[in-house]
């Protein structure tokens, strides 16, 4: 395992290239890609389809692999570590929010916050209550036994943003977290992440297409033809 003690960047990628197929069919998703990022921010990450903003979050997610360059999560090659390693980092550092929710319908908004920490191996009666807590965090105490079914848009997505932030991640990815909400529950959402950056210290990694979400970020990263094409203060368009 690599260490580099001279980078204080949570995350770093060093000329990151990811490359899919071979020959004439080969796609270059990602082309020598220089991004750091460090503890604390709230970044998002903007392009059009194909830019490749999705290839590096599931890198940064490590849900997938350069073909070249390095990625650095707290000084750590990433790329040195085992599959099992990559899986333990995903567990005890990042957590995910995405566009669909992405929770178990038959299961209860507690039960699903529950499946991090089940993963874990946390206690039942321990993760019981660190699931309470979560829910009250973002706003759904007295909804804890309540599926997916009998809640809104705006209330899934606390249940994900909950589940997410259960483990206290370093990180938290979040994939068009308003993508299927409207205006009123995007603000209510974008509010909230915006609070666990700012009181818990949570580094915040965004993607969305709307200006409007990301100006809540503190800075914005644009791709274009799998190249940073911009890194600036979000709301600075010049």
């Amino acid at each position: 395992m690599t260490t580099d003690v001279t980078s204080p960047a949570l995350i770093r990628l060093h000329q990151v290239c990811k490359t899919y197929g071979s020959g004439s069919a080969e796609v270059r998703a990602l082309d020598r890609v220089d991004l750091s990022i460090d503890t604390g921010e709230f970044v998002a990450v903007m392009g059009p389809s194909g830019s490749g903003k999705s290839t590096c979050m599931n890198i940064l997610g490590c849900l997938d692999t350069p073909s070249a360059g390095q990625y650095l999560f707290r000084g750590v090659d990433v790329g040195d570590l085992s599959r099992r390693q990559r899986a333990l980092l995903r567990r005890n550092y990042l957590g995910f929010v995405f566009q669909g929710f992405n929770l178990l319908a038959r299961t209860s908004a507690q039960e699903n916050v529950e499946l991090p920490l089940i993963y874990r191996g946390t206690p039942a009666e321990e993760r019981r209550a660190l699931a309470r807590r979560a829910l009250h965090s973002v706003g759904l105490k007295g909804w804890e036994h309540h599926t997916p079914g009998e809640l809104s848009g705006g209330q899934q997505q606390r249940v994900a943003i909950a589940r997410a932030i259960v483990t206290q991640p370093s990180v938290l990815l979040a994939d068009e977290p308003t993508g299927n909400l409207d205006s009123a529950r995007s603000q209510e959402i974008m509010d909230l992440l915006t609070g666990f950056n700012r009181d818990q210290g949570i580094t915040i990694v965004m993607v969305t297409h709307e200006n409007d979400i990301a100006d809540y970020a503190q800075r914005t990263v644009r791709f274009v033809d799998g190249h940073v094409a911009s890194d600036r203060p979000s709301g600075v368009t010049t």
